[in-house]
């Protein structure tokens, strides 16, 4: 489909970076991101309000329920707290954090 609709490139660009995020677990570089200040991230930002930042839900309570379903994961581990703050310490040695709900839906945050 995405052959189709973007071409053959871009669908093998999109064939390789499943790739990489499914079968090595690397953070492939051309997945989507959002910018967030450092100086956010120092005081942290709550799971349920990054996940809607970042576009993942509409809604915290959408998160919630995401979260109750298993579905969310904070750089491939399940986050079962909807409680739980994401900050620096979260930053992995790539320098961005991942953010994951269910297994196709990928973003990355990076610092800026």
């Amino acid at each position: 489909m995405t052959a189709i609709l973007h071409g053959r490139a871009a669908a093998e660009e999109a064939a390789e970076t499943a790739r990489k995020t499914f079968e090595e677990g690397a953070l492939a570089a051309n997945l989507p991101s959002i910018d967030v200040p450092t100086a956010e991230l120092e005081g942290g930002i709550g799971v349920l309000a990054l996940f809607v930042r970042a576009g993942l839900a509409e809604s915290n309570g959408k998160v919630r329920q995401f979260l109750k379903d298993g579905a969310v994961r904070l750089n491939d581990a399940v986050v079962g707290d909807d409680r739980q703050v994401i900050g620096t310490g979260d930053i992995t040695a790539d320098g961005v954090i991942k953010l994951s709900l269910g297994k196709k839906k990928h973003i990355l945050v990076r610092p800026a």
